[in-house]
């Protein structure tokens, strides 16, 4: 048996789906197998297979307790690590492999496998490690192989674990993990790393502090491996970017590296995914074995059509398509719709909310009101902005599309004389407002920054204020702004400036999710203040939302 060639041939015969780099590097290592320079010696690979699908026993359902059961891919790319052998020295031919498959595929289980195989039948006297950026993630696998390790010798015969190290007590061989807390990542002498989602490995001067540490620790051995594992992440230019670029120039025989193997199952097009969901399998071999469930990803799929941080996660983790971790938050149709003119004597005596994003020098400041009517789900914006004097001629500003000058001839800026906004002025605003319009302002949110005069102000007038912290802490807010603007339920007075920072407005997201506002990168004169400030303003609405609607007239 060659699992390697029944892997081409099911590629070849079109049995299964698989995008060009896995293609490509399936061919080029079938090609390898008539190579003088290797020998393809399928012993110890197919010892391994054997080992892991009859004495690893998994620990989630549905699979709990039952034994690895490998799919093609899987096997394919255990044969060929262990099974090209360099001619003239009988040695491992590949020394390190890079996996990237996105989630939920089964990794984890097979980096377990192959870990737990090492413990029990593995060569004595090695040292593995179980490596990531977060402790958490390295502890995933490590504890994957620790349950393989109970189930299989549950009386610790010939093995057993502490709190920091699994080991074969017979053949001393040790299984253990490190992350960026690690103190002393140095010092050890390994022979095996699993390097799992190098996604959010940052580096320094060319270099990853934990795959370096992993690599100058298998620098003695003769037959060391280093296996990355990862889905793509949101960091762009970081370790695991570089390292599949790396691959691709290896796959495409820019780079002659015969010692480095890389599988990458990845999309070929964003737009496939849109299209045509038989593609889904390219970056997802184990969807068609019932590993990955494709109904769960079908609904998925449909949120991800409405809401962005569920699109670029799902792009990201599902698929393999490099996302930035700042995308462009909304598109114009999103927010530019007509709506019925307002004026705030609609709202004559109304109950109302407000927030305030403030600035010294170099930033607008913003304040805005949400105003709604009983009966009605609209939300009202109603803002201002403040400018110091000194910004007017800024160029870099004018090159972002600010209109500073038009806009404060339309009613939407004050221009502050010098340097400086008086904030106190921006307080004064809210207070002008609720005498001239009766408006009871309930609350006003408001970040920290330059805040003690505005909270001291509001004071003086007897208005309610909310610290809101900026950052994750908008991700909500931010979401159902965007939920709003779909439904065309926010009315913001066509106002230029908010219009213009809505276009300017990111959103960065993180592992979890989360959403918060961010800036253009490298494009800080494209100002974001009045989305910030519509966030906020949308944040006090979450908090408040029961005392607030239950005022509504």
């Amino acid at each position: 048996m060659n699992y390697l060639l029944e892997y081409w041939h099911l590629i070849q015969n079109k049995e299964i789906v698989v995008g060009y780099w896995i293609r490509k590097q399936i061919r080029n290592l079938v090609e390898d197998l008539d190579d003088p320079r290797y020998i393809y010696d399928t012993t110890e690979a197919h010892k391994r297979i054997r080992f892991q699908e009859t004495c690893c026993l998994q620990s989630k359902a549905p699979y709990y307790r039952k034994p690895l059961k490998l799919m093609p891919w899987q096997k394919a790319w255990w044969e060929a690590v262990y099974s090209f052998k360099m001619a003239d020295t009988g040695l491992r031919r590949f020394n390190e492999g890079l996996l990237e498959i996105s989630r939920k595929n089964g990794k984890s289980s097979m980096l377990a496998g192959d870990g737990n195989t090492d413990l029990f039948v593995g060569e004595g006297g090695t040292d593995i490690c179980c490596a990531s950026n977060d402790d958490k993630q390295a502890k995933l696998i490590w504890l994957e192989i620790a349950g393989m390790r109970s189930r299989l010798d549950p009386k610790k015969a010939i093995t057993g674990q502490n709190l920091s190290e699994i080991k074969n007590k017979v053949k001393d061989i040790t299984i253990f993990r490190i992350s960026s807390k690690t103190q002393n990542k140095d010092g050890r002498n390994i022979s095996k790393t699993y390097l799992d989602e190098s996604h959010d490995i940052a580096e320094e001067n060319g270099q990853s502090e934990i795959a370096e540490a992993c690599e100058r620790s298998m620098s003695t051995k003769d037959e060391p491996l280093f296996l990355g594992c990862s889905t793509q992440g949101f960091n762009r230019d970081c370790y695991l970017d570089k390292k599949i670029q790396y691959a691709k120039q290896v796959i495409n025989g820019e780079i002659d590296d015969i010692h480095f193997i890389a599988f990458l199952y990845e999309q070929d097009s964003e737009q496939e995914v849109w299209q045509d969901e038989a593609s889904w399998e390219k970056s997802n071999p184990s969807i068609r074995y019932g590993v990955k469930k494709v109904a769960k990803l079908r609904r998925d799929m449909l949120r991800a059509k409405v809401d962005k941080a569920t699109r670029i996660h799902m792009l990201t983790k599902d698929f393999n398509i490099p996302q930035s971790n700042a995308q462009a938050w909304l598109q114009l149709e999103d927010y530019d719709y007509a709506t019925p003119v307002y004026d705030l004597e609609d709202f004559r005596n109304a109950f109302v909310l407000g927030a305030v994003d403030l600035s010294a020098t170099t930033d607008l400041s913003n304040a805005k009101l949400l105003l709604m009517k009983a009966g009605d789900r609209t939300k009202y914006i109603y803002s201002h902005y403040w400018i110091p004097e000194s910004k007017l001629e800024a160029s870099d500003d004018k090159e972002a599309g600010a209109e500073y000058t038009s806009w404060a001839r339309q009613g939407l800026l004050t221009i502050h004389d010098g340097n400086e906004i008086d904030i106190t002025q921006i307080a004064d605003w809210f207070g002008k407002l609720a005498k001239a319009y009766g408006l009871r302002i309930y609350k006003i949110g408001y970040d920290e920054r330059f805040a003690k005069t505005f909270v001291s102000r509001c004071d003086e007038y007897g208005f309610d204020t909310e610290r809101i912290e900026q950052g994750k802490a908008l991700s909500n807010a931010m979401k159902l702004v965007e939920a709003d603007f779909h439904s065309k339920l926010i009315n913001y007075g066509d106002n230029d400036i908010d219009k213009w920072c809505l276009r300017n407005c990111c959103c960065k997201v993180d592992e979890y999710m989360n959403i918060q506002p961010v800036k253009i990168a490298g494009q800080p004169s494209k100002r974001i203040d009045g989305s910030v400030t519509l966030l906020m303003v949308y944040e006090t609405y979450r908090r408040y939302r029961s005392e607030f609607m239950s005022q509504l007239k």
